[in-house]
């Protein structure tokens, strides 16, 4: 068995098809670099730099729609809670009816936003309907990746807390080296301080 710093030695390669210099890592970049080209099988033509780039559009299209439906619901719940006609001296389930409108525009509104995914996943896959296969075998490839490399989170601590543990905030080929080197500096942090 290759000792962790053999395992996570850096080496030079060059990236097929774009012409630069990078580094990649022995455990797992090196087919994200080798790679770049190529899908799994040969069932895509969609580069590693076109996944991120699919990737960022995707969590802007889920966030956008998530604040467009949450605006949506407030807008909703207001239109009807506006209409109701509210006795000042009664209370609603116990509390201010103010109180009450107000707690119910913001549960709308919060109900909304979770909603927004929904809606962005569609929009993303009707703007991407042609890419969309490829896209499906780079991120289950990428995310095979990054179960295989996560660190185990059962040592975190407030001197050594979990680098993005489920990946979410890679979004190049040079984030995700970077996120391979702070895992492997949390493995060495929680096996020297422990």
């Amino acid at each position: 068995m290759l000792s962790v710093a053999a395992q996570f030695a850096c080496r030079r390669s060059l990236m097929p098809g774009l012409g630069v210099n990078t580094r990649s890592v022995s455990l797992g970049v090196r087919s994200l670099s080798n790679n770049a080209d190529k899908g799994i099988e040969g069932n895509s033509d969609l580069t590693w730099i076109d996944f991120f780039k699919m990737r960022r559009q995707q969590r802007r299209i889920n966030v956008g729609s998530s604040v467009f439906t949450a605006f949506l619901g407030c807008n909703a719940s207001w239109a009807y809670l506006s209409t109701m006609q509210i006795d000042p001296t009664q209370t609603l389930l116990g509390f201010d009816p103010l109180m009450v409108i107000t707690a119910g525009i913001a549960a709308s509104g919060a109900l909304g936003y979770l909603l927004g995914p929904l809606v962005g996943s569609q929009i993303f896959q009707m703007l991407n309907r042609r890419r969309l296969p490829g896209f499906d075998i780079k991120n289950k490839e990428f995310l095979k990746k990054v179960i295989e490399n996560r660190v185990d989170a059962s040592s975190q601590s407030f001197s050594n807390p979990v680098p993005d543990y489920y990946g979410e905030k890679i979004g190049s080929i040079g984030e995700y080296r970077q996120w391979l080197r702070d895992c492997h500096a949390y493995r060495r942090k929680a096996k020297e301080f422990l």
